[in-house]
């Protein structure tokens, strides 16, 4: 389990060792190009085979992509089957490419309103690409921060727990085998967090880009980095307790 950055001193790598990204704008990709939003979906998906490799590349420990939340289920049900399918048709198509680059699979979230044969097809990958060391590919789908604290405090209790604190409560999140994001990303021009891992974002750095998701890449990305390399992480403290590499003038 890794440390909280509300509880200890977290390192500050050069590479930020977890990426959280939320891939907004595709629909609105679709819409300039007077395309189905759909258009716009698929689009996006080229857009996270590149970053997904560009992360490896880099040494980014952990990768962690939106893909669905919880509230997104009140889109249009044209808008959600579609997205669903092309869930599906990523897993079987992606899976062993993912495993060809040494990158292990992970998705969190509810499953009860998945298809059984999504489902299904999760925990296949999921088993597939377990024994790889590389980059781990986390991809949130009907998930949501506030439902992630809630099922956490729920197993806590059903394990025993008569008092919750830090510690008890994150080792029950989603995400208790990865640390904590260094750098979130959010595209699409809009400036919220959206209900995205609201417990492990505390102390992460944000960057916010007007590129929709299609149109993000390495270029991009490496323009996050360098954004993310010029901050100060204090963590609370003062910029004179840092030690004298990581202060920034």
């Amino acid at each position: 389990m890794f440390g909280s950055s509300t509880q200890t001193i977290p390192t500050v790598p050069g590479v930020p060792r977890h990426v959280a990204i939320i891939m907004d704008g595709n629909g609105r990709w679709a819409k300039k190009r007077l395309l189905p939003r759909v258009a716009g979906h698929r689009k996006g998906l080229e857009a996270v085979r590149e970053t997904v490799s560009a992360c490896s590349e880099l040494g980014v420990e952990y990768l962690t992509l939106f893909a669905f939340s919880t509230e997104n289920w009140r889109r249009p049900q044209d808008e959600v089957s579609f997205l669903m399918e092309l869930f599906l048709r990523a897993l079987e198509n992606e899976v062993t490419r993912l495993s060809r680059n040494d990158i292990r699979l992970r998705v969190i979230g509810s499953r009860e309103r998945f298809a059984p044969q999504l489902a299904e097809r999760i925990a296949a990958a999921e088993a597939r690409t377990a024994g790889n060391g590389g980059l781990t590919l986390t991809i949130a789908a009907d998930y949501g921060g506030r439902w992630d604290i809630l099922q956490a405090a729920n197993a806590a209790l059903a394990a025993g727990a008569t008092t919750l604190d830090e510690a008890t409560l994150a080792e029950h999140l989603s995400m208790a085998y990865a640390p904590e994001p260094d750098l979130f990303i959010r595209t699409g021009g809009e400036t919220r967090i959206s209900n995205f891992l609201m417990w492990q974002l505390a102390y992460t750095e944000l960057h916010f880009t007007d590129l929709l998701w299609p149109d993000f890449d390495r270029a991009a990305l490496d323009k996050a980095f360098a954004s993310y390399r010029k901050r100060e992480r204090r963590f609370g403290r003062t910029s004179e307790q840092l030690p004298e590499g990581l202060r920034r003038q």
